[in-house]
Formats: C-alpha cells, structure tokens, sequence
C-alpha cells in the first residue's frame, strides 16, 4: 500500500473504540497536542481527531490542523506500530504555524515508539 494513502483500516471511527484508547491509554503532552495513545489488537497503528471547536473556533483553523495531523501520522505510521492514537487540540494550537506542528507530532511519534506501551503486547 502507498505511503501517501489514509485507509479506512487507519482510523478510529466508532465511539467504542475511541472510549477504549480514553481508557487505557498514555498520555503524551506538547505546546499544541495532547495525544493519547493505547495498545491495540491491530498490528499498524490507528488515528483518531478529537479536535474541539471550543480550543480551534474556526472550521478553516480546525481543518488545516486536521490535515497536519493526518499527514504527520500517515509519514510516522510504520514507527508507532500496533498503538491506537487520539489527538486532542490544546488551546492556541490554531495560532502554531504548520511547519511548528509538525515538528511537535514528529517528536511525539517518536516517544510513543519509544514508550513501554508499544513495545509491549495486548494486555
């Protein structure tokens, strides 16, 4: 599969499995994200956007951001291996220029690679 292709298989789309990585997973923080990411029974990693109108107010801010998020994933995807990731805007993230925002998402993948719950199996 292409490198620059966002399957449906990448992607956390019901509310279950959204519930699933709140519940169990690790907390990673930077200027403008908060990502939450969990073990997973798939063996590639999945995203999930949690991207509030009260932290990003205008749909064009929240829709760039979503872009960035999605494309950093999809250039990291095969470093996180089998973890489910929600991201979370913080506040004034709107206001972080693109090339900032992918930095900090390059830095987060990286310590969630590093972290024990990718390395370890499902619990």
């Amino acid at each position: 599969m292409s490198q620059a292709a966002f399957p449906r298989e990448a992607r956390l789309l019901r509310p279950p499995q959204f519930r699933a990585v709140f519940a169990r997973g690790e907390k990673f923080v930077c200027p403008g994200f908060v990502v939450i990411a969990a073990t997973s029974e798939n063996t590639q990693a999945r995203l999930g956007l949690a991207l509030a109108k009260r932290r990003i107010r205008r749909a064009v801010d929240r829709n760039r951001v979503k872009r960035i998020v999605r494309e950093s994933f999809r250039r990291h995807r095969d470093e996180i291996g089998g973890i489910d990731v929600v991201v979370l805007a913080r506040s004034r993230t709107d206001r972080i220029d693109n090339a900032d925002l992918f930095d900090q998402l390059t830095r987060l993948w990286g310590r969630i690679a590093a972290s024990p719950a990718s390395t370890r199996s499902e619990p």
